[in-house]
């Protein structure tokens, strides 16, 4: 399944959409190089947000509004997955590493897959936050090892899924896919 570098773009097929979304999933260290460069993308999404915010909200320092900040980035956030999700199935990092999120049947998503997949992700960090927070991990070190160690276990678990899907992918009765000729 190696694509050429001089081989012209070939859309996948339906049929070999719902074909590989029966099969394996792209290898995890594949996903997790999308997952991290959406990281960076997301950066400059957020920074945005953040900015146009502080200036809307006559945000002087960082703890003023912070509620609505954070609710407005969720937001943006959230509108910027479905969005992608449902006009193609895929972000500009899933595009780049040539993975593409279907539904079971390798159909494209609809609006309600891709709000309850958008709401499962945060799996990746909510169960560590939230077990910081019970522990009282306030101290950086403590937080960012707890969400980097969790984030991991996170990543190694899809191991377990026959399909080597991520679990919220399980959940939600979707699936990530090679669009790779």
């Amino acid at each position: 399944m190696k694509s050429r570098p001089d081989a012209p773009f070939v859309p996948l097929s339906a049929a070999e959409s719902a074909v590989r979304a029966q099969g394996n999933a792209p290898a995890l260290r594949r996903r997790l190089a999308a997952y991290l460069y959406e990281g960076v993308l997301l950066f400059g999404v957020v920074m945005v947000v953040g900015l146009i915010f502080g200036v809307i909200a006559g945000q002087r320092h960082a703890l003023q509004h912070r509620q609505g900040l954070q609710a407005t980035v969720f937001l943006v956030l959230s509108l910027y997955f479905m969005w992608f999700w449902t006009h193609g199935g895929q972000t500009l990092a899933m595009k780049t590493w040539q993975l593409r999120i279907v539904s079971m049947d390798g159909a494209g998503l609809n609006l309600k897959q891709a709000l309850m997949r958008y709401i499962s992700s945060w799996l990746w960090f909510v169960p560590a936050l939230v077990g910081a927070w019970l522990a009282g991990w306030h101290q950086s070190k403590w937080l960012y090892g707890a969400l980097f160690g969790w984030m991991a276990i996170y990543a190694l678990l899809s191991w377990l899924h026959p399909q080597r899907q991520f679990l919220h992918d399980a959940l939600c009765k979707t699936r990530l896919i090679d669009t790779r000729t």
